[in-house]
């Protein structure tokens, strides 16, 4: 394995943490949006991750055990929670149906919260993972001098 590989894996688990995050953010501001432009109210995202072989010319050239390891991770869908709209008992709403309940978005801000923690603490993670590598090259290339 070479030095950027770790630098990839690191950068790509960053990419899909923010993607993450802006889900997240996504999903608080909308937590009280009964209408969108497809009709009804706001509907949870949600990211997909999936683990990926890493790939570059290194790897291709040795194509060791080692190599074919080293997973990077990739958000390869955002998906709609499924769940139905939590129903709240509002008359004087706009958009109360009959009965007077209104149909409000499917997103549990505690929950949306620890994700947000989550996606923080996964993010800050993999910064150190960079911080550590680049230390590490560093001192490489003082072994040189």
């Amino acid at each position: 394995m070479d030095f950027f590989s770790s630098m990839n894996v690191s950068s790509s688990a960053l990419s899909a943490e923010r993607t993450r995050m802006n889900l997240i953010s996504s999903n608080l501001a909308n937590a009280n949006a009964t209408r969108t432009p497809e009709g009804g109210p706001y509907k949870r995202k949600d990211a997909v991750f999936a683990a990926t072989p890493l790939e570059n010319q290194f790897n291709r050239v040795l194509d060791g055990a080692t190599a074919k390891q080293v997973r990077k991770v990739e958000v390869t869908d955002i998906v709609e929670d499924q769940n139905p709209p939590r129903l709240q008992y509002d008359p004087s709403h706009p958009d109360a149906n009959p009965q007077g309940y209104v149909a409000m978005p499917n997103v549990n801000v505690v929950e949306e919260m620890a994700d947000m923690i989550s996606a923080t603490r996964a993010y800050e993670a993999n910064v150190t993972a960079v911080q550590a590598a680049k230390s590490m090259a560093m001192k490489t290339l003082e072994i040189g001098r």
